[in-house]
């Protein structure tokens, strides 16, 4: 699958007092990847949830290799594993400007219908986007 990349910079409140990233702040950067993946696709979080469907994470697992330091500009690279009936995956890293590989992260994600709290499968534009993103060829 083709992946997406942004970047983000390590703000000052995003670390302790040695300049290291907290562990916790890694998860909004890799939110930020997975959110601008999908609108890149055509999907809006925004849209979605007007329409009464939330995409909440059920699943996560982290992996921290090396720190991320304060001021620092990484590249946050976001790719769909797989996606099924109600549920979407995503593996995703952070890399510094140098290259080092710092922190991987896998999700899984659920759509879920706002009123009732239940699973549902994804509206039909969104599985209609993913199954023509599965189709094309790679090129970047």
């Amino acid at each position: 699958m083709r992946e997406d990349k942004i970047q983000v910079r390590v703000r000052y409140s995003e670390t302790d007092q040695m300049g290291v990233v907290y562990h916790g702040s890694y998860i909004p950067y890799f939110e930020i990847g997975r959110v601008e993946w999908l609108r890149k696709l055509g999907v809006s979080y925004k849209v979605m949830e007007e329409n009464g469907i939330a995409l909440p994470i059920v699943s996560m697992h982290l992996n921290y290799k090396k720190p991320a330091r304060y001021d620092e500009l990484l590249t946050v690279k976001t790719t769909l594993k797989k996606h099924a009936s109600v549920k979407i995956e995503f593996d995703c890293k952070i890399e510094n400007e140098a290259g080092d590989l710092l922190t991987t992260a896998h999700f899984i994600l659920v759509f879920v219908d706002i009123k009732t709290g239940r699973p549902v499968a994804p509206p039909d534009y969104i599985k209609t986007i993913l199954v023509n993103f599965e189709n094309e060829p790679e090129n970047n």
